[in-house]
């Protein structure tokens, strides 16, 4: 089995070899279909989240251990099961879902398994999608794509089901413009996602104008230059006094700063992105305009099997989706490192 693995932080990834795993107990073994490349992979290649003020996250201190197979939007086909495994087939197609818990705490046990504090998710802390084959622990983490296109359904696993999550704590989501902070592969979902769940209007904000382009072209209500010095009151015009809800998908500094003095009273900015960096605000204001920062990280099991009958109810998001053979792997978190790829990159091991 090839995989392509962090052996090194800061390093590319190894291609390396190793015999393909037999599933026991209840695994499933997949061979891989489609890999999605995620702007989180290359943190984790990095090994670290930057905190801001000159601190780090160390992602060995999370329990990431090398080397480890990165992909962890992965589409494939069962082609073994283990003697335990229950309600799958060979030769079905499937999703996995990647952020698999410990399986036994009150948060898995109700299908939470995002909110673990024992994760094993795949491509992060057990082995994932950047190889030939993927095994996942439970069929309980699979869901049957039927004749859907794999690259197509692979983002969803991630940008997906992430971008659902946050969309979900909007309340105003229907009768008020929602303001998406970044037009990546991530804003581009969240964008398709709002549409699909019958979103007021989005107004897309990025400091790129190629991606701020491709925000236009799919439908976005008004699109703003992030690096704008009066973004802000841009959105405050706009939505006539200010934005109920905000939904920042790049989370660095500038675009969290950027998001908080958009809302209106009452307003909701909810965090998803993972740049990096640090928010400093006055408290007085938050309980005076009784404001809401909230987070929201990936994705529940619940959340991923209600995007996917969202899926099969109104098709799939209308995601830029391009794909590269399995080798272009390090070229690919390249170039999604130097901001050149809009949508979505994904990874096919044939």
């Amino acid at each position: 089995m090839r995989m392509f693995q962090v052996c090194v932080c800061g390093q590319p990834l190894q291609l390396n070899q190793a015999p393909t795993p037999e599933p026991k107990g209840s695994e499933v073994l997949l061979k891989t279909l489609a890999a999605g490349v995620c702007h989180s992979d290359l943190h984790l290649a990095d090994g670290y989240f930057d905190l801001g003020g000159g601190k780090k996250l160390s992602l060995a201190d999370r329990g990431m251990k090398l080397p480890v197979t990165l992909g962890h939007e992965n589409v494939g086909e069962v082609v073994a099961v283990g003697p335990d495994a229950r309600g799958i087939k060979i030769g079905q197609r499937v999703l996995a879902y990647p952020w698999i818990g410990c399986g036994t705490c009150a948060v898995c046990l109700r299908g939470e398994d995002n909110l673990c504090r024992a994760m094993k998710s795949l491509g992060v802390f057990s082995n994932g999608g950047y190889a030939d084959h993927i095994m996942v622990p439970h069929a309980r983490y699979l869901f049957d794509i039927g004749d859907l296109d794999p690259a197509r359904v692979a983002p969803l696993a991630c940008s997906g089901v992430t971008t659902y999550r946050a969309l979900r704590k909007i309340s105003t989501l229907q009768s008020e413009p929602t303001v998406i902070i970044g037009a990546g592969g991530l804003g581009l979902m969240c964008q398709a996602l709002h549409q699909k769940m019958g979103g007021h209007s989005a107004i897309v904000v990025d400091i790129d104008p190629v991606k701020r382009e491709a925000a236009k072209k799919a439908g976005a209500a008004h699109v703003i230059d992030g690096g704008a010095p009066n973004a802000a009151q841009q959105i405050i015009d706009i939505t006539n006094g200010g934005a109920w809800g905000v939904v920042d998908l790049v989370g660095a500094s500038a675009s969290a700063k950027l998001g908080y003095d958009s809302l209106i009273k009452g307003g909701k900015l909810v965090l998803v992105g993972l740049y990096g960096g640090e928010l400093t605000v006055s408290l007085p204001p938050i309980p005076m305009r009784e404001l809401t920062i909230q987070g929201s990280y990936t994705g529940s099991q619940h959340d991923m099997r209600e995007l996917m009958d969202l899926v099969r109810r109104t098709g799939l998001p209308p995601v830029p989706v391009a794909t590269r053979p399995l080798d272009d792997v390090n070229a690919v978190m390249n170039d999604l490192r130097a901001g050149k790829i809009v949508g979505r990159v994904v990874l096919t091991p044939v």
